[in-house]
Order: structure tokens, then C-alpha cells, then sequence
């Protein structure tokens, strides 16, 4: 199989941002020029860029279609990119603004029966599903949605499980414990959902430090795997990512 690596470039007021375990209060800034950063990245050798919409995850309204139409004009690089996607009519957009597949966060979590029509109508290689978790006491990984900010009932069990059932083909799964903590990516997490959907392209994320981790996630079986702070920091670079 395939590895797939994505650079992400995660944007909240229109500057390159990242988030401590998903909370908007933990907020470190790294440029003003998303597309700067995203030529960079395609310059080094990057194929495709994972791109997210940080005040439409919140609010709702994905805002970054003229920066998506641009990411592809300028750069030729494939975006699977998402916040805020609440419609069958978000998705339209969303694809006929250039992206290769649009992310499908909290709405996944909350409407499976939705997401998965849209799956069966614009395509499998167009959707990915984002079951971000958090385990809790007893074990459980639990989905918060809506930004980070509550939990829903259904586990990443149950809804992985439904939609490998489905026919969905692509699922990006987050310890957020891990998100943006550079502890490295929970491979207990990924070697669960090997067991449990053998068939879906899983994609990691979630504390990647250095190219061992890249490394450990391919033997994992991951299908991909989401780099942020690590390249917006300088401990890994494009380059090094894609020789793994």
C-alpha cells in the first residue's frame, strides 16, 4: 500500500495556526501567509496538503474556497480539506473550488446515515471522514465534536465499524491527547483500528516528531499520515518525509 504524506496547514483568522489538543485557547502562531507556507511545502516536493478551516470548525461555513481555487492554481498540489462542513451543498463547494476530498468532522460523528450518502454520491476517493478521539477512563476512545468542545455519545468502535460497512474509503483519526504535543503518534490507537476496519485507508495524526514516527506509522499499516507542527517548527522536513 501506498503512504501517503500530508503537510497540514491549519488556518484560524487567516493565520497559520496550531492548536494544543484541540483547544482554541492554546493557540501558537507561525505566519500570516498561508500561501506561502503551502508553496514551500509543494516546492520541497509535496504532493498533497491537508488544510483545515479552524473558525468554520467552530461557527460553521468553511471560508477558505478563494485560498483552496489559489492552493491549485499556484501549486498543483491535491487538498483534502475541511471545518465546518454541514451540507451536501458545503461538499459541492468545496470540490468545485479544487479540493481532491473534502474532511467531514463533527457532522460524521453526529448524521453517519448523511455523510455516508454523500460518500455513495460524489464518490469514496472524494470523502474523508475525521473521527477525532480522546480514550477516557474505562478505556473507550470517545468522538468530541463541535471544535473539541463535546462529546458524542457513539464511540470510534461504533462509528468506524458503521462506516467501513458503508463503503467509505478514507478515515483521518486524531488522539487529541497527542494533537500538537510532538509526543509522538498513539500507535496503540492505530494497531486498534488495523484490528478492527482492516479494509479503510487510515490516515494518522496526532504528535509526529521525526521520521520514526513516519516510519513506525507505515509499519503500523496507516495509509497516511498528517504532519503539522513538526514541519512548521523545522524538526522535519518535507523532504525527509517523503523518503520514508
Amino acid at each position: 500500500m501506498a503512504f501517503t504524506v500530508y503537510p497540514a496547514i491549519d488556518i484560524r483568522h487567516g493565520r497559520v495556526v496550531r492548536l494544543a489538543q484541540g483547544d482554541y485557547a492554546q493557540e501558537t502562531r507561525y505566519g500570516d501567509d498561508p500561501l506561502a507556507q503551502i508553496a514551500a511545502y509543494a516546492e520541497a516536493g509535496a504532493e498533497w496538503l491537508h488544510l483545515v478551516d479552524l473558525d468554520a470548525a467552530r461557527e460553521g461555513g468553511y471560508t477558505l474556497a478563494p485560498l483552496l481555487g489559489r492552493i491549485r492554481a499556484d501549486t498543483g498540489l491535491r487538498v483534502q480539506t475541511g471545518g465546518g462542513v454541514r451540507t451536501e451543498d458545503d461538499v459541492r463547494r468545496i470540490l468545485d473550488a479544487g479540493a481532491e476530498r473534502v474532511v467531514v468532522g463533527s457532522l460524521a460523528v453526529r448524521e453517519p446515515d448523511r455523510v455516508l450518502g454523500w460518500v455513495q454520491r460524489f464518490g469514496a476517493e472524494r470523502v474523508t471522514v475525521a473521527l477525532d478521539t480522546r480514550q477516557d477512563r474505562a478505556g473507550a476512545w470517545r468522538l468530541p465534536v463541535h471544535g473539541w468542545t463535546e462529546t458524542a455519545d457513539d464511540t470510534l468502535d461504533v462509528l468506524a465499524a458503521r462506516y467501513a460497512q458503508g463503503g467509505l474509503q478514507h478515515l483521518l483519526s486524531t488522539d487529541i491527547a497527542r494533537d500538537g504535543m510532538l509526543s509522538g503518534p498513539n500507535l496503540d490507537l492505530y494497531a486498534h483500528l488495523q484490528a478492527l476496519v482492516p479494509g479503510l485507508q487510515v490516515q494518522a495524526s496526532g504528535g509526529v516528531r521525526d521520521a520514526a514516527d513516519l516510519r513506525a506509522a507505515r509499519r503500523q499499516g496507516c495509509a497516511g499520515i498528517v504532519l503539522g507542527r513538526a514541519l512548521l517548527e523545522g524538526r522535519l522536513s518535507v523532504a525527509e518525509s517523503l523518503a520514508c
